[in-house]
């Protein structure tokens, strides 16, 4: 996934009101850019950090800028949680993701099961649908990949709907997207949110498949790179 304009380096002052963040670009301005990015960001807010922000062109934007990239140590992290999508549909259509490869058509945002809609949802004549779900993880502890980080309703409803799904004969897949390269491996962060770990595991065994893939990042572009193992969380 490219960035369709190049990105402004600056530096962090602080996250606010979840969605807000304050900034101070290289040549001293000071700037609010939207934070897209509903979590809780753990470790990923401290003030001073060096952060990445694309322009916002949109006529109706109440704000100038977009926060896409920090840098935690000697890497990039992906902050925004609405590229994960994105990258994930690039990925399929480029059969970077070999579990995902055979289908004839891609769709977007199909509505499904009980007021929701899919993410991505691959069809074929020849084999039945496949749900997938999307979600955006830049947690990090204990050198593994984690998700979530913050309690998510949401999610366990999606864990729900994709097990109805595999049980009515289709195939159902939550993929996970580590925006960044730092990552032995995934886990759950049950003890952020066992009820969200709890549907995940009932999901899984009910037929729901998944996968967890990390990301190449500059700050031009965004790229799935490779899988990462799912794990049990150490105690």
């Amino acid at each position: 996934m490219k960035f369709p304009l190049p990105l402004q380096r600056a530096t962090l002052v602080h996250r606010y009101k979840r969605f807000l963040s304050d900034h101070v670009l290289e040549d001293g301005e000071s700037v609010i850019a939207h934070c897209a990015n509903p979590g809780a960001m753990i470790g990923l807010d401290e003030a001073g950090a060096e952060t990445w922000l694309a322009p916002v062109t949109s006529p109706t934007a109440k704000l100038p800028f977009r926060w896409e990239l920090m840098r935690v140590n000697d890497g990039l992290v992906g902050i925004n949680t609405q590229a994960a999508n994105p990258i994930a549909e690039e990925a399929v259509r480029a059969g970077a993701i070999p579990e995902l490869t055979g289908y004839a058509n891609l769709r977007r945002e199909v509505r499904y099961g009980v007021n929701s809609r899919i993410d991505l949802l691959l069809e074929d004549e020849a084999r039945p649908p496949c749900y997938v779900e999307v979600k955006n993880v830049h947690l990090r502890r204990a050198e593994n990949a984690e998700f979530p980080d913050a309690v998510t309703k949401r999610g366990a409803k999606h864990m729900a709907e994709l097990a109805a799904m595999a049980e009515a004969g289709s195939r159902a897949v939550i993929l996970f997207v580590v925006q960044r390269e730092d990552c032995a491996a995934f886990n759950l962060a049950d003890d952020i949110d066992p009820t969200y770990a709890a549907a995940f595991a009932d999901a899984c065994s009910r037929g729901v498949e998944a996968l967890c893939y990390y990301c190449k990042l500059a700050t031009d572009s965004i790229d799935l790179e490779g899988a990462i193992p799912i794990v049990a969380r150490e105690p």
